[in-house]
């Protein structure tokens, strides 16, 4: 059997390719399985310090595979349970730093695949498109509810949800839905950068402000500067503080 995924880490930077490029990436149980695995071994393996998120081929991920499925409510139903929503939660609860390196089309879960990470990257000829109300007679699922409305607004989230147009990656850049876009040839480049620049920081640091900016949608100041001081506090004594604060003294007197 063909593996569905390819793990490699190559100087503290783990990549995480989709590998069914002849489906665009399409989900199968497959897939998930060996992606839940990948992200479990990076998430061990202390010389992991980021992990990047991409497709083989000319797609990033086609949503679910529906050739030659005939899916009935109660295998959905497993399925989602056991496999695919655990992988959002592996991604999304991840430790490290994680980039979505988006070198084509995101279409349908694909998009919460790509939402789930921390920053994403995506290719001019990249577009996002959500089929699932229009066409199937389904809601967006993997997260997708959760994580578009946060990235692009109320309104943008409902017309995509509901139309089903495509969104062109540049567009989706100025809405916020991805952090850049880059030229087709530029994709593993600029996310490797990322990822390498992410991997120097403070992972501790980094899975705090995600928290932080996840709690903030919905409690009030007074809840949250409570938290920014509890954690400021929390962090103040670790290294990597120790270490920042002596980095920026020697650059000011050099």
């Amino acid at each position: 059997m063909t593996e569905a995924t390819i793990y490699a880490v190559t100087d503290g930077i783990a990549t995480l390719t989709l590998n069914r490029p002849d489906r665009l990436n399409a989900f199968n149980d497959q897939l998930v399985v060996e992606s839940l695995a990948a992200v479990a071994a990076a998430r061990a393996d202390a010389a992991v310090k980021a992990l990047i998120l991409t497709g083989a081929g000319r797609g990033f991920c086609a949503g679910a595979d529906l050739q030659g499925l005939a899916p009935s409510a109660d295998g959905v139903n497993a399925a989602m349970r056991d496999l695919y929503n655990p992988l959002i939660m592996a991604i999304d609860g991840f430790p490290k730093p994680t980039v979505a390196a988006i070198n084509g089309v995101a279409a349908g879960a694909g998009v919460g695949l790509a939402l789930a990470c921390d920053i994403a990257v995506a290719v001019r000829s990249a577009s996002f498109v959500l089929t699932f109300g229009p066409q199937l007679g389904l809601v967006p699922d993997l997260g997708v509810t959760w994580f578009l409305p946060r990235a692009i607004g109320r309104a943008r989230a409902r017309a995509l949800a509901l139309l089903g147009d495509k969104l062109p990656a540049e567009t989706a850049a100025a809405w916020g839905l991805v952090w850049t876009c880059v030229d087709d040839d530029a994709c593993m480049a600029s996310a490797r950068s990322i990822a390498t620049r992410l991997g120097e920081g403070s992972a501790e640091a980094f899975a705090n402000i995600r928290r932080l900016l996840d709690a903030a949608e919905t409690r009030g100041l007074g809840d949250q500067l409570d938290d920014e001081r509890e954690t400021q506090v929390q962090l103040i004594g670790k290294p990597a503080f120790a270490k920042g604060v002596a980095n920026f003294l020697a650059k000011r007197t050099t």
